[in-house]
């Protein structure tokens, strides 16, 4: 047959209502409904080439050139079969090469899973020239891989809907608004470690389900109204309200994690002292400007690294030789309270709201053509 390879590049969603425990573990069903802000692909992106391997059905796959053990992880057979399985006949039996890689730390905890999942699913689609036979149903396929993969299959604004079957068949994600609804929405990321956390996100969602009646409380009596009230700030552009939406839902994820037994610590005293900051910026000025937010912070907490240092290709870092800028008054007055925490965050990232996965030319492919192993 004549060798076909495709590559394409999908994005890093980041929750704003955030999903925390399933249902279903063999489904990856969640507990509650999520919604999501998908990130410019200029500043946080997976990159994946997948071609056929004709000689067998062998699959091997390169995750920034580290070989994977495929057949180790389930998830991501399953996804590579459920999709191979949609294929034309002659095509069900072959196998694939793939090879994929972030523009960012793979450790940093950007929801690099989400994006290498959801971009995995969709070369692979685009290789197999797949259709969908029912709404959703490459969301749900993604979903099996990474739950909040299905996410970051579209762009701008993104509800992850629990649904109500018991095949999880409904469980799907669903586009609110595009990346180009509301242009002037910002991201300021804080990568305060770049560490594998202590406490997986799987391991951490079990011990909460098994354990944390604030959980519960929170996945019966509160998701739904917040969603209900985010989907209507984000239609209204209503920042402020959007914004307290956010905060409080995640501190409200925190508290549920030191409800679990044993408690999960995700934030650490730089985090705490970001929160408090932003608050007391927010109390002081209400001001909705990136560049004055990202100024303080800069003040406040001078990253530890310069942007050639860190471990990306994107263009968004900002690092410690980022040129300092005079304070505004709301400024000023947070480093004061705040004071300067040096070396206590690695880097920060400035980006936007974007497109989904997008299909690269046949120049971007992470794999040698004749060898179908990644190029050096």
């Amino acid at each position: 047959m004549e060798r076909r390879m495709v590559t394409c590049t999908a994005p890093v969603n980041i929750a704003l209502i955030k999903y925390w425990g399933k249902l279903d573990e063999d489904l990856i069903i969640p507990l509650n409904s999520s919604l999501s802000i998908t990130l410019h692909q200029e500043s946080l992106r997976t990159t994946t080439t997948v071609a056929w391997y004709e000689h067998d059905s062998s699959i091997r796959m390169w995750l920034n050139g580290e070989e994977l053990d495929v057949d180790a992880n389930l998830r991501i057979r399953f996804v590579l079969d459920e999709l191979r399985s949609r294929s034309r006949p002659e095509f069900r039996n072959l196998g694939f090469r793939i090879a994929s890689v972030n523009n960012f730390p793979t450790a940093a905890g950007l929801a690099s899973s989400a994006a290498g999942l959801a971009c995995l699913v969709y070369t692979v689609a685009e290789l197999i020239q797949y259709k969908e036979t029912f709404p959703g149903e490459l969301s749900s396929i993604a979903r099996r891989g990474s739950g909040s993969a299905c996410r970051s299959l579209d762009s701008g604004f993104v509800k992850w809907n629990k649904g109500s079957l018991v095949d999880g068949s409904d469980s799907v994600a669903e586009q609110i608004v595009d990346d180009m609804y509301w242009p002037e929405v910002r991201i300021l990321v804080c990568v305060v470690s770049d560490q594998k956390k202590t406490t997986s996100s799987t391991k951490g969602m079990r011990n909460s389900v098994e354990s944390s009646e604030l959980l519960k409380y929170r996945a019966l009596s509160i998701v739904d109204d917040h969603i209900t009230a985010m989907e209507e700030a984000i239609k209204r552009m209503d920042f402020n309200t959007m914004a307290r939406l956010t905060m409080k839902d995640s501190n409200q994820f925190h508290a549920v994690c030191l409800d679990t037994e044993p408690p999960i610590f995700y934030l650490n005293e730089t985090s705490k002292a970001i929160i408090s900051a932003v608050e007391e910026f927010n109390a002081y000025s209400n001001q909705e400007d990136i560049n004055e937010l990202s100024n303080l912070m800069l003040r406040c907490f001078p990253p530890r690294l310069s942007a050639a240092e860190v471990d990306s290709s994107s263009p968004s870092i900002i690092g410690r030789d980022e040129p300092s800028k005079p304070l505004s008054a709301a400024g000023e007055h947070v480093l004061g309270k705040v004071g300067t925490r040096e070396n206590s965050v690695q880097y920060f990232i400035k980006t936007r709201a974007g497109p989904g996965p997008l299909r690269m030319s046949d120049t971007s492919h992470l794999l040698d053509s004749e060898s179908l192993e990644p190029k050096t």
